[in-house]
């Protein structure tokens, strides 16, 4: 917490609206539509509620399947099976670390001839990197196929200068307490389209349909955002680049303290972007560094300092076991050779310092 947030929230607990909806909802979806350039905006309980009813908006369909990232953490994939669809996992790129649009071509390419195209790609900003939107977008409007936009882990960052979130048909963030900006629980969905932030909507709040009394003709969702919560959002949105500032500055001091070391390097910054930096990720060449991501993990968690291996491939998880995937090497990679290092912008120097030195204990 870093400025007006606690001032906004007992505005929104004296004012006694406490619930969902309120004015502090209002303005949040508000400012943040304007931070975005995105025109409209709808206030959620969570970033997979978004997710969800991003892809109930875009008419996906028991039985479709959707394109996304493989390289990404369980709630895009979960929120495809919400929807009772089938993920299809595209491996990513190692320029970007994100979907590989020749990846994502080759698959569009083959279903169209074999007449069974995918509803939607959901491409997912991984660790505050946007992906290559010039080429995906580009891809997506040329088979037709709607894009949304997974920047849960992206808010701050930009590709061409445009902002994260402007990019698809329709964009989902996160506010979960990990991010780069927080409300402790929710989401965001923003689109350009005035009738689908409508619809979404009224299907965050079960789907009322207008009567005096409760008339339902769709099923509907318990996932609106609450005023106090909005209210939170409110305050982290005005400080969003004093913590990009700082994650990106945790990043520096690692690239500047790891340069000439051997076996251990960072995600690099896709060409044209900039990175939020929402983590810093390591990959740790055991052949090189002397010993392997693990044996560097445990060494840092004897000295209390939490780190955690980088996501594991959505085609290698149990749960996704029969679903198809397009490549995997590179994602699988980053998963036996990436750590997430400790990047949060509460970060102290002395603290960043601490995990630098046990790190260069271990060369």
């Amino acid at each position: 917490m870093l400025g007006r947030e606690r001032q906004l929230l007992l505005d929104a607990f004296d004012s006694n609206w406490i619930a969902p909806l309120g004015p502090h909802v209002n303005a949040f979806e508000a400012e943040f539509a304007q931070r975005v350039g995105v025109a409209h905006a709808a206030a959620l309980s969570s970033g997979t509620a978004a997710l969800h009813l991003a892809l109930l908006l875009v008419g996906v369909q028991p039985g479709d399947s959707v394109v996304t990232s493989s390289f990404t953490f369980a709630a895009t994939a979960n929120a495809i099976k919400y929807a009772s669809a089938r993920p299809v996992f595209i491996d990513s790129d190692w320029s970007s670390w994100n979907m590989d649009p020749a990846l994502l071509r080759e698959y569009l390419e083959r279903t169209r001839r074999e007449g069974r195209m995918p509803k939607a790609v959901l491409a997912v900003d991984i660790v505050g990197q946007c992906c290559d939107y010039q080429s995906i977008g580009a891809i997506c409007r040329e088979f037709e196929v709607p894009l949304i936009e997974d920047a849960a882990e992206a808010l701050g960052a930009t590709f061409q200068g445009r902002p994260a979130g402007s990019f698809g048909d329709i964009a989902c963030f996160s506010f979960n307490g990990n991010k780069i900006i927080t409300t402790s629980g929710g989401g965001m969905l923003v689109t350009p389209r005035a009738d689908w932030v409508a619809q979404a909507r009224h299907l965050a709040t079960q789907a009322r349909d207008p009567a005096p009394h409760y008339e339902h003709t769709q099923v509907g969702y318990n996932y609106r955002m609450s005023n106090l919560l909005a209210a939170i959002g409110r305050g982290q949105l005005e400080t969003l680049d004093e913590h990009v500032r700082r994650r990106r500055g945790h990043f520096a001091a690692y690239e500047q303290a790891f340069e000439g070391w051997a076996g251990i390097s960072l995600m690099p910054e896709i060409p044209g972007g900039r990175s939020s930096r929402w983590l810093t990720i390591a990959l740790i060449d055991p052949s090189k560094f002397g010993v392997d991501r693990e044996a560097v993990r445990k060494r840092l968690e004897e000295h209390n300092i939490e780190s955690r291996p980088a996501w594991k491939p959505m085609h290698c998880q149990p749960v996704f076991a029969d679903c198809e995937a397009v490549g995997g090497a590179v994602s699988e990679q980053i998963f036996a050779q990436g750590l997430c290092l400790p990047s949060g912008s509460s970060l102290t120097s002395e603290q960043l310092n601490r995990v630098i030195r046990v790190l260069e204990g271990l060369r």
